[in-house]
């Protein structure tokens, strides 16, 4: 049982959590940058652009900048965690990361080796090359921007837009990890793995791709698995209720750690996925094969609310109808 936990404070928690209220400029851009482009299949609102190469395959292209209050606190974990992310960004989508490219900025030379030395350590771990970028040295300011290419098939591919009415809600993440000393609100369980691990664990959403095993997916990022989950409904055009009891966890009274902030947690490793019905023990064997605990966490409808539930009680957490996470309301979802 989730103990010391109630519907409302979860849902509050997460409304109002920067990893969240951050998102809402999202939609702005996009209208202010959209332009149309026969070869692009997929753009704003997906993990990574989806572009098309030839009739069969497809480049997979993704960027992601480290929050610059992470790159005073830590800037190796700073580093990794910029590898980190855009490597999930692709397999999130179904496919395999292929290169990236950097764009350092940094106030001096020590910060500058250490994030370096993180970018290095993620990259030889995931078995993804860092081949160029872009430095600005001497800055009043540290940030760290990556970008990502990536390859899969056109029928592989994993939208964030597809998921359908009945379609179970499944969240997958590595249990097997830590609180990280830099940020409580990153789940680091990936730095003490060996490579042939995390890279088996990547590996998994590409055979979920291949095989057509979801119907929609995204990587758990800064808003956590219900922040995630709500993204991906919002560009699907759906709703869903959770069953917050059902969302994988580690034993949270060991770790002292409240389960609202458990749920605004950024894992290591994690993916929230729709999954048909007949489908759900299948891909829950396939993360169980790689060390990921999956589990039906809910159902998605066609409300486009987003409501968490406990103990018979349940409580709405977005109305997606009325004001989005991203703010991104566009006709079928994302842009493709």
């Amino acid at each position: 049982m989730v103990k010391d936990c109630s519907t409302d404070t979860v849902a509050q928690a997460v409304r109002e959590y920067e990893g969240v209220t951050r998102k809402k400029e999202i939609g702005d851009m996009i209208r202010s940058l959209r332009i149309e482009s026969p070869d692009v299949v997929a753009s704003f609102g997906e993990d990574a652009a989806v572009i098309r190469h030839n009739a069969e395959d497809a480049l997979l292209l993704a960027a992601d900048g480290i929050w610059s209050k992470l790159m005073e606190a830590d800037p190796f974990w700073a580093g990794y965690c910029a590898v980190l992310v855009n490597v999930h960004d692709i397999a999130a989508m179904g496919g395999r990361p292929v290169a990236m490219v950097d764009i350092l900025s940094v106030t001096n030379d020590r910060l500058r080796d250490e994030v370096t030395r993180g970018m290095v350590a993620a990259s030889a771990q995931f078995g993804v090359p860092i081949v160029g970028g872009h430095l600005h040295p001497n800055t009043p300011y540290s940030v760290v921007d990556v970008a990502i290419l990536g390859t899969a098939t056109m029928d592989q591919i994993i939208f964030s837009d597809t998921a359908e009415e009945g379609d179970v809600v499944v969240a997958a993440i590595d249990l097997d990890g830590r609180v990280h000393p830099s940020c409580c609100f990153n789940w680091d369980s990936v730095t003490m793995k060996p490579a042939e691990t995390v890279r088996a664990q990547i590996r998994v959403m590409e055979d979920l791709g291949k095989e057509h095993l979801v119907t929609a997916g995204k990587d758990i990022s800064n808003p956590g698995v219900i922040g995630t989950l709500g993204m991906l409904l919002e560009v699907s055009g759906k709703g869903a209720v959770i069953d917050l009891e059902a969302i994988p966890r580690p034993d949270l009274s060991a770790i002292d750690l409240p389960f609202e902030q458990w749920v605004r947690m950024y894992p290591g490793m994690g993916f929230i996925l729709t999954v048909k019905p007949e489908n759900v023990e299948e891909v829950r064997r396939r993360f169980a094969d790689v060390g990921i605990t999956a589990a039906a966490i809910g159902e998605v409808n066609g409300s486009r609310r987003l409501s968490v539930r406990y103990l018979g009680r349940e409580t709405q957490v977005f109305d997606l109808d009325q004001e989005g996470i991203m703010r991104f309301f566009t006709e079928g979802g994302a842009c493709r």
